[in-house]
């Protein structure tokens, strides 16, 4: 199979692609976090914080493989080594690199690192219930979704529902 992207760890040198990213409201409105305005020496911070606690959190960045160039972010989060489970979060932050799969191959290479390399055995998410898009893409990797939080995101002055979904390592379509 002939890979369109390669996963690598963040480096100081992505921050300021992501700190183009958080200002980009458009961006921004399709995650479950509330829009904040966020400067360069907060994510630099924000990164200093993240070098501090690797042993719990995964965080890569998703690079063409062809030129190298960053086009967005995927992570595994509070990794928890006893229940063996970590939150999944994922974005595609360069306009040009969305709609072309991207976003699915990068979800699968950070499953297959979640369970054949680091022993995981849940990998879990919230989506926004109005995002069809990104829930399409969680179940065609085999995310399931487990319910409804009811009203609890802001976003554009409303309150919206978020679905939690998970996969466990016998459900990932590897």
């Amino acid at each position: 199979m002939n890979e369109m992207i390669v996963l690598r760890e963040l480096e100081r040198a992505d921050l300021a692609a992501l700190t183009r990213w958080r200002a980009d409201y458009s961006l921004v409105r399709l995650l479950g976090g509330s829009f904040r305005h966020i400067g360069s020496e907060v994510d630099s911070r924000w990164f200093e914080s993240y070098l501090a606690s690797r042993s719990n959190n995964v965080r890569l960045a998703i690079c063409l493989a062809e030129t190298g160039h960053i086009v967005g972010v995927v992570y595994l989060l509070q990794i928890d080594w006893i229940n063996r489970s970590a939150e999944f979060s994922i974005q595609i932050g360069e306009p040009s690199a969305q709609g072309r799969g991207i976003g699915e191959e990068a979800t699968r290479i950070a499953l297959r690192h979640a369970f054949a390399d680091l022993n995981l055995r849940r990998v879990y998410l919230t989506v926004l219930a109005g995002n069809q898009r990104a829930q399409s893409l969680y179940e065609k990797v085999g995310f399931r979704a487990e319910g409804l939080f009811r009203a609890a995101a802001y976003k554009d002055g409303q309150y919206v529902d978020l679905i939690p979904m998970a996969i466990l390592r016998d459900e990932a379509n590897r």
